[in-house]
């Protein structure tokens, strides 16, 4: 890597016949970032992830990871990251112990350092005491911090994960993401996408991805507020579900979802659907409501973003 930057790439394309999947994406990740890539499923982020994984070659473009070239050290980027996908192929009918000793090899970790590495493995993944238990026995949590711990037996400086918690409780999910934070404390640039936007708080920096292009990129923070370009209303009321459809073709409001017990209104002109909202809730008796305006979410620029490229970019 050369002036802490760990992933470069320019114009990056990958086409399969007629289909752009990713559509000549330029992005940089520095060292000990939590990058985030966002996006809907189909939107070209694993077919991004394999590309700079090595595992594919793209069609066009130019990139680098951990120094190494996309289009032709494929090899030496594949033995200088980490890499832990959805479907990471952990081995079920080895032992906790096999497997880790199984990646140890794969990864080249020297012989000398393996009893050690496999020690902190274990000890990340929280099973201690368990080595010999079969990893089919294994919880969806358990095999997750494995499958963590083997991907990276090997330190290496950067790390892709492509939707690591999916499927996974919410208590799992939190405790993964502090060993993420930990291992960017301590110079590891992570590579993370993921579809949770609650996740994707956890990151430093975040693009958006949508049918192969790159539509946004920031910090949550920028995202929020430099990228949205709506103002978004939260609307609590009684029996909210009752009511989105409602708020949602109220004057000034482009659209309205449901957010736990509250409603989030994207709007075009606050000033407008504030009074409109009210107005709506007044004619019908209601009493106890509420209507103001808010920083918007992640969930709100995210889909406030593709709604907006959508219309830009009609289908012909």
């Amino acid at each position: 890597m050369t002036n802490d930057i760990a992933v470069s790439v320019t114009n990056l394309e990958k086409k399969f016949g007629d289909f752009t999947a990713v559509n000549k994406i330029n992005f940089e990740v520095t060292r000990g970032e939590i990058f985030g890539f966002l996006g809907p499923n189909g939107a070209g982020k694993s077919t991004t992830i394999r590309m700079l994984c090595g595992i594919i070659t793209p069609t066009s473009g130019a990139g680098t990871v951990a120094g190494f070239d996309i289009m032709t050290q494929q090899e030496d980027i594949k033995q200088n990251i980490g890499y832990m996908s959805q479907k990471f192929s952990l081995y079920d009918d080895l032992t906790v112990e096999e497997n880790v000793d199984f990646y140890s090899g794969i990864y080249k970790v020297p012989r000398s350092e393996r009893e050690e590495r496999k020690a902190q493995t274990v000890r990340m993944a929280g099973m201690e005491g368990f080595q010999d238990k079969l990893t089919r026995t294994l919880s969806g949590g358990w095999k997750q911090r494995l499958a963590l711990g083997c991907a990276i037996i090997h330190r290496p400086n950067i790390i892709f994960l492509d939707e690591p918690t999916s499927g996974v409780d919410p208590i799992t999910r939190a405790n993964f993401w502090a060993i993420i934070r930990d291992m960017a404390k301590r110079g590891v640039t992570v590579f993370v996408t993921t579809h949770y936007m609650d996740e994707a708080e956890n990151c430093n920096r975040m693009t958006l991805i949508y049918k192969g292009t790159m539509i946004a990129i920031g910090t949550p923070q920028e995202m929020k507020t430099r990228i949205m370009k709506d103002e978004v209303l939260e609307v609590l009321v009684p029996g909210a579900e009752d009511w989105v459809d409602r708020v949602g073709k109220a004057r000034g409001v482009k659209e309205a979802a449901l957010f736990s017990t509250k409603i989030h209104a994207v709007t075009t002109d606050s000033k407008a659907a504030i009074p409109a909202i009210k107005e709506l809730f007044d004619k019908a008796g209601i009493t106890g409501y509420d209507v103001r305006k808010i920083l918007p979410s992640l969930e709100d620029v995210f889909v406030s973003s593709i709604e907006n490229y959508d219309k830009e970019h009609p289908v012909k």
